[in-house]
């Protein structure tokens, strides 16, 4: 008598790579259109944009004290990664770019989640 798991046949252990060619771009079309779909429910929400340049600690007489032109010192050097939230979640770093006469930021690294 034969048992009937043996009669069923998985991909377990099957991976993306060892498929064929054919089946891996069905299987990555058909992710990638399902996908893109499903986004577009969310196109038209709004998300809170930040890009942290630097920090300090100041005390609040001398923040007071400030005056336009006044030159704030911060924790980081030219050239160094700036972080850039997503409401209030990290989610990125990048650099900061000048397009035109406009200050920008390019990602350069993605933030996985934790």
């Amino acid at each position: 008598m034969t048992d009937p798991q043996d009669d069923i046949t998985t991909t377990e252990g099957l991976s993306f790579d060892a498929m064929e060619p054919n089946a891996r771009e069905d299987i990555t079309e058909l992710h990638i259109e399902r996908n893109a779909a499903d986004l577009e429910a969310v196109f038209d929400v709004p998300v809170r944009v930040s890009v942290v340049l630097g920090r300090t600690k100041m005390p609040v007489s001398q923040l007071l004290k400030l005056d336009t032109g006044a030159v704030i010192e911060l924790d980081r050097q030219v050239g160094e990664a700036v972080e850039i939230y997503i409401n209030d979640r990290l989610v990125a770093r990048g650099e900061i770019v000048l397009v035109e006469d406009r200050l920008g930021v390019t990602m350069t690294e993605i933030i996985k989640p934790q």
